[in-house]
């Protein structure tokens, strides 16, 4: 029993684990910055000019949210710009966005570590935690922002620093300029101009399913994108990944039928003697199989259900506690862009997955001690008692 309940423990950590880990990914990387789908006019994803925008009109967002498994649909224009204060100058993202909107969609208010969020009626400005850092500024400074606007007219502004916003992803946290809406677009001399609609989609329907059902309701003027096709190398990646677990889960489960059926020999050998004595004295080879087989039908699924019990105060403190890179490693997984963190995802369906596979296991490897029952020899099993 304590081997599957270990065993149980052990594919259940690492699954959550490798679940969390993509979840993770997922969350800081792709929901929070492109949205699950993005909506964008034909030939923008190629050539990521102002030029190639849209025009804000109701009535595409309306047909958008109209879409089975949308939840909502988010304007924004984005442009890339020079964000400057004194002599220090670097490249940044700026995103000018409804701040209701994309504080539903990307929960990005509470990202905020000092100063204030956006203001749709505000002039200022909400910079990333590492451009700041970079640019030596702090709430109530002046940023200014230099960059194209539409139709090749030259942008520049200033804009005081209203708030400072952490971000997981490091690459993020270096790089985004956050303005509302109509003041983007007054910067880049683009009203009633936006380069996307961010959607946010429920849970009933797949990216996929939802791209190509909106793709046919919007026509082949707008291109409808999923995160996976904007950013190919995540997908790449936690495919890549996911090949990876699936190896180490394969490995651990030939280490658990290893342990499991180690722990069958064991009792076999201790009860040999036993067991010559149930034959010498009469008792039939199928009966004593059968006792065999229930004894480890019972022990198995107690194990497993122990197993289940156990793992879930682990997994939880996981969740609530990840493992947290530090040093060398942690620097690594900055420079891929990633937060150096390993959460685990705390979810049902991984218990019952994980626990049912073991079980089965250990049911198969229960085989052995049945044709051990069959096999036994009176004579040689009663001598070594």
């Amino acid at each position: 029993m304590a081997s599957v309940l270990f065993a149980v423990v052990l594919a259940v950590t690492m699954k959550s684990l490798q679940a969390g880990v993509f979840g993770h990914l997922v969350k800081n990387v792709v929901s929070f910055h492109s949205g699950y789908l993005q909506v964008h006019k034909r030939g923008y994803w190629d050539e990521q000019t102002l030029d190639n925008g849209l025009s804000m009109d109701s009535l595409i967002a309306q047909k958008i949210i109209a879409q089975p498994g949308v939840s909502s649909a988010l304007p924004r224009i984005e442009s890339f710009v020079l964000a400057s204060s004194g002599t220090i100058t670097q490249g940044a993202l700026c995103v000018g966005t409804e701040a209701a909107g994309e504080d539903k969609l990307t929960r990005l208010r509470s990202n905020v570590t000092s100063g204030v969020y956006l203001s749709d009626s505000s002039h200022s400005a909400l910079l990333s935690e590492g451009l700041a850092r970079t640019l030596q500024l702090k709430v109530g400074d002046t940023l200014v922002l230099l960059g194209q606007g539409y139709q090749g007219v030259q942008a520049a502004g200033k804009f005081p620093v209203g708030g400072i916003a952490k971000f997981g992803s490091p690459a993020l946290n270096e790089s985004l300029v956050f303005l509302p809406l109509r003041q983007a677009q007054e910067f880049l001399t683009a009203e009633g101009i936006i380069t996307t609609f961010a959607l946010a989609i429920n849970e009933t329907r797949t990216p996929e399913q939802i791209q190509s059902s909106l793709q046919n309701s919007l026509g082949q003027t707008f291109e409808v994108m999923t995160w996976k096709e904007m950013m190919p190398d995540i997908a790449t990646h936690i495919k890549a990944d996911g090949t990876f677990y699936n190896i180490m889960i394969g490995i651990l489960y030939f280490v658990i039928s290893f342990g499991i059926f180690g722990t069958v020999l064991m009792m076999i050998n201790e009860r040999t003697y036993e067991l010559g004595m149930l034959l010498a004295i009469g008792m039939k080879r199928r009966l004593i199989a059968l006792m065999l087989l229930g004894e480890t039908v019972c022990t198995s699924i107690l194990g497993a259900i122990a197993g289940v019990l156990v793992s879930f105060p682990v997994v939880l403190y996981l969740q609530i506690h990840p493992i947290r890179f530090t040093g060398e490693t942690a620097r690594a997984y900055s420079e891929f862009g990633f937060e150096p963190v390993i959460p685990a995802l705390l979810e049902v369906n991984i218990f019952i997955t994980q626990a049912l596979i073991v079980l089965s296991l250990s049911l198969v490897l229960g085989v052995y001690p049945v044709l051990c029952a069959h096999r036994l020899n009176v004579t040689t099993s009663l001598r070594r008692g």
